[in-house]
C-alpha cells in the first residue's frame, strides 16, 4: 500500500551459483544463472511490478566491495562484475568512484557502466562506507580481521527504491554463519497476496503436490487421508524400484525387513552353533596386564577361595615356600589384583617370620617401581609430535595444516602462522611464515 494505492512487488530471494576455479564448467553455468536472472526480473518490472532480488550473489561488485582487490589480477574483467554492471543503475558519486577506480587499475573497458534497471539499495544509502563486508572465510579466521568480501545484496529497481526505500545496512556483528544478514526498510505498508505470482516455486512441476506451506510441518497429519489422496506420477528418471518404494515405503520397509532376515539366517550355516559370549561384572584390570607374560599358576586373588588356597598350600609341608617366592608372586600378578594379594602375603609372611625369620621387600616400594616402569614404557610407545615452530614476525607457535586440493603436495603438511588472515598491512593478521613438515617427523 503505497500513498493509499495498492501496488504489487515481487520478491526474488536467490541464491547464485560459485565459480569453483578448479571446474571451467561451472564459471559458464555461473553466467548463464545471471542472464536467466536478469530476464526474469526485468520481465516481471515490465509485466508493471515492482521487483526486488536479494540474496547471495557471489560476486563482488567493485573494490570497495572486496578486502584485497589489488590481490586479484584484472580485477574489472571478471565476468561476474561486468554482468552487475549491466544489471545495475549507479547514481552519479557511484559512477565517480567507479571511473576513479578504473583509473587506478588502468582498465578500459567498452562495456556499459551501471546502465541498468536495479540499483544496489547499500551503496545507494553508503556509497563510499569502506570495510563493509558480508562474507569471510572461516577456515582462515578472517572474521577476525575483518578481511572479507561484499557478496550479499538487495536490489530493487530504481523508482522503488527512490519512491520507497527509507535504509538499507549489513550487520556483521550478527555472527553464527560465514555471511552476516543485510536488511532494508521500506516507507509502504505491506499487503498478503491473494495468490502467489504465476512463476512462484510452488507452481513448478517438480514442487507441485509436495510441500506447499511452512505450517504443514507443525501439524499433525492424517496419514489416511495422505494416503488415499490422488497421486501424481513420479518423474520418469526414477527407476521402477525407487518408484515403488516411494509410492509405498512401509511395504518397502517391510519387505526389506524380510530381506535382511533372510539374509542374516542364511549367513548362519547349518549344524553349527553360535558363540554365546558371558558377560563379566569383574573389572578388566590394568592395560599393562596384556603386555606381562601369563603365569601357569597364577593367583586369582579377586575370589576368596583361592586366597585361603594360597595360604594353605603355603602352610603346607609337602610344599614349602621361601618368602622370596612369595615376593616373585607377588610382583608378577596384574596390578589391579595388587591389594589384595599383598594381604595374602602379608599372612604369610607372618607365619614364614616365624619359621625362617626373614624380612619381606616393601610393597609400596615395589608399586612405585612398577609406576616408573610402566611410565617409561608408554613414553617410548605413544611419544607426541614435536613441538611446533615459531614464527618469525610474532614469535607464536604456529598451526599445523595438510593439503587437501589434488596434486603432488596432496596430503603433505605445513606450518603456518597461528593468527587470522588479514591484510598485510595489518600488524595482527596472519604473517608469512610457511614450512613443510619433513618426513619422518
Amino acid at each position: 500500500m503505497c500513498q493509499d494505492k495498492e501496488q504489487i512487488v515481487t520478491v526474488i530471494n536467490v541464491y547464485c551459483p560459485r565459480a569453483d576455479p578448479e571446474k571451467p564448467e561451472r564459471k559458464q553455468f555461473k553466467l548463464q544463472f545471471y542472464k536467466l536472472l536478469q530476464c526474469r526480473a526485468e520481465a516481471l518490472l515490465k509485466d508493471g511490478s515492482n521487483v526486488i532480488v536479494l540474496g547471495d550473489v557471489n560476486t563482488s561488485h567493485r573494490q570497495i566491495d572486496h578486502c584485497d582487490p589489488s590481490d586479484i589480477e584484472d580485477f574489472g574483467a571478471n565476468p561476474g562484475r561486468k554482468w552487475l554492471n549491466g544489471f545495475l543503475h549507479g547514481s552519479r558519486q557511484e559512477e565517480k568512484i567507479e571511473e576513479e577506480e578504473e583509473e587506478e587499475s588502468e582498465v578500459t573497458s567498452t562495456e556499459p557502466v551501471n546502465s541498468g534497471k536495479f540499483v544496489d539499495t547499500f551503496r545507494y544509502f553508503h556509497p563510499t562506507r569502506t570495510n563493509a563486508f558480508t562474507c569471510w572465510s572461516t577456515l582462515t579466521g578472517a572474521r577476525q580481521t575483518n578481511y572479507g568480501t561484499r557478496i550479499d545484496y538487495i536490489f530493487a529497481d530504481s523508482q522503488f527504491v527512490k519512491e520507497q526505500f527509507v535504509a538499507a545496512d549489513i550487520m556483521p556483528e550478527v555472527e553464527g554463519s560465514d555471511h552476516c544478514p543485510v536488511w532494508g526498510q521500506l516507507s509502504c505498508s505491506l499487503l498478503p497476496s491473494s495468490k502467489p505470482p504465476p512463476l512462484c516455486t510452488r507452481y513448478l512441476p517438480e514442487f507441485a503436490g509436495k510441500q506447499q506451506k511452512l505450517s504443514r510441518f507443525f501439524v499433525k497429519v492424517d496419514q489416511k487421508s495422505i494416503q488415499s489422496e490422488p497421486r501424481d506420477a513420479l518423474p520418469g528418471s526414477q527407476e521402477e524400484e525407487e518408484s515403488r518404494e516411494n509410492l509405498n515405503p512401509v511395504g518397502a520397509l517391510q519387505g526389506f525387513g524380510k530381506k535382511r532376515l533372510l539374509t542374516s539366517d542364511a549367513a548362519v550355516p547349518k549344524g553349527k552353533k553360535t558363540k554365546m559370549v558371558k558377560s563379566s561384572s569383574k573389572p578388566q584390570g590394568s592395560v599393562l596386564s596384556f603386555f606381562k607374560p601369563k603365569l601357569t599358576n597364577a593367583v586369582r586373588s579377586t575370589e576368596a577361595p583361592e586366597q585361603s588356597e594360597v595360604t594353605s598350600s603355603q602352610n603346607s609341608p609337602k610344599t614349602p615356600t621361601t618368602s622370596k617366592e612369595v615376593s616373585l608372586v607377588t610382583s608378577r600378578v596384574p596390578e589391579d589384583t595388587e591389594l589384595c594379594t599383598s594381604s595374602t602375603t602379608e599372612e604369610s609372611e607372618t607365619q614364614m617370620n616365624r619359621k625362617h625369620l626373614t624380612s619381606q621387600p616393601s610393597v609400596g616400594n615395589s608399586h612405585s617401581n612398577k609406576k616408573g616402569a610402566s611410565l617409561v614404557f608408554w613414553k617410548s610407545i605413544l611419544h607426541g609430535p614435536p613441538p611446533p615452530p615459531s614464527c618469525k614476525v610474532h614469535g607464536e607457535p604456529c598451526v599445523l595444516r595438510t593439503v587437501k586440493k589434488e596434486g603432488p603436495n596432496m596430503g603433505k603438511q605445513f606450518f603456518v602462522c597461528c593468527r587470522p588472515q588479514g591484510h598485510a598491512s595489518n600488524p595482527e593478521a596472519r604473517c608469512n611464515f610457511f614450512m613443510w613438515v619433513e618426513k619422518g617427523k
